[in-house]
């Protein structure tokens, strides 16, 4: 174990060849993936825990869910796994037992602890002690430096996120994930079914936003399973889903600059009950007129009456490339 100068503790288990513990044959990994009520309320009250609410610990204790959650990210040994919220180890052995390596973020000192007793066998660990995310828009870079260094260390090394995600950073996990510099070739995750219907929606539905439509311009997105409340504990008061995004380098092509349009998506559903017009003239004050606004939406056969949420995915992609290039012609 060594400590960082900034004070995150990194624990790092190096690859040792094909030495990997088979997670089904080993009794060991049996006991690692005992993720149970029993087993969890047992190992807490040794160390004098309790779940911690404000970082949204809720545990998966459906051992059959856990299994599935790892099975739908369709693991080979050149992947290397991102998970963020280690937990107890359990969904991290088995992730571990499949792919090249696994880089796992724990923000609890306790959990990362009890952690680092339960995932000792393994070898293809690195384990960071920290928040995932420098704010609300941005990884922190000793997450991004230790996915650069065991995606370099791999030989065609492929980025995967499996992750039982923490709700309260599911959202800015998933969607800053998608504007870094190395981009996950999947993301199979537990969520919230809330967020899950966001990032699924159909335009002119509730949960249609900008979430929807910069997910989807990026990525085919399945829904796996809806889970009940009852296979957490602490039991949560909303359903959860699992999910599995992937990637598609061929619709990130179609889009010119990725950041406007990122920005241009958020801007656009800033204010959902203004009307469409209201909304890019409010945008774009300081660098177009209303009357050159006016002529970007006519290209667009958009009426005043138009809103945001109405557009399609596809016509959300064509106009933010027409605001670009009006922006563009002005600079």
């Amino acid at each position: 174990m060594r400590e960082s100068r900034a004070g995150i503790r990194a624990t790092r288990f190096k690859v040792s060849g094909t030495d990997q513990p088979n997670w089904i044959d080993s009794p060991k990994m049996a006991k690692q993936n005992r993720q149970t009520v029993s087993y969890l309320t047992r190992r807490f009250k040794e160390v004098g825990l309790n779940p911690n609410a404000r970082h949204g610990q809720n545990f998966l204790i459906d051992l059959n869910l856990i299994e599935l959650l790892a099975k739908s990210a369709q693991l080979t040994p050149d992947d290397v796994v991102l998970e963020i919220g280690t937990g107890t180890g359990s969904l991290t052995s088995l992730l571990a037992a499949q792919a090249a390596r696994v880089i796992t973020v724990e923000i609890d000192g306790h959990l990362y602890q009890m952690a680092c007793e339960e995932l000792e066998p393994f070898e293809n660990i690195t384990m960071l002690r920290q928040d995932a995310l420098k704010n609300k828009n941005r990884f922190d870079s000793r997450v991004l430096e230790a996915i650069d260094e065991g995606v370099k260390a791999v030989d065609g090394g492929v980025l995967k996120l499996v992750a039982n995600l923490p709700y309260n950073v599911a959202t800015p996990i998933i969607s800053n994930l998608l504007r870094c510099e190395i981009v996950p070739a999947t993301m199979t995750v537990t969520i919230q079914k809330e967020l899950a219907d966001r990032i699924l929606a159909a335009p002119n539905s509730k949960d249609y936003g900008a979430l929807s439509v910069w997910i989807q311009s990026l990525c085919d997105v399945e829904l796996i399973r809806v889970m009940s409340p009852g296979v957490f504990w602490p039991r949560p008061k909303v359903e959860s889903a699992i999910l599995h995004l992937e990637h598609r380098p061929d619709k990130r092509a179609s889009i010119p600059d990725t950041e406007f349009f990122h920005q241009f998506v958020r801007s656009m559903f800033f204010h959902r009950r203004k009307f469409l017009r209201s909304v890019a003239i409010s945008a774009f004050k300081n660098e177009l007129t209303k009357p050159e606004v006016d002529q970007v939406l006519a290209e667009m056969e958009l009426g005043p009456d138009a809103r945001t949420e109405q557009l399609a995915v596809s016509q959300m992609q064509q106009l933010c490339e027409l605001f670009r290039a009006a922006v563009k012609a002005k600079s």
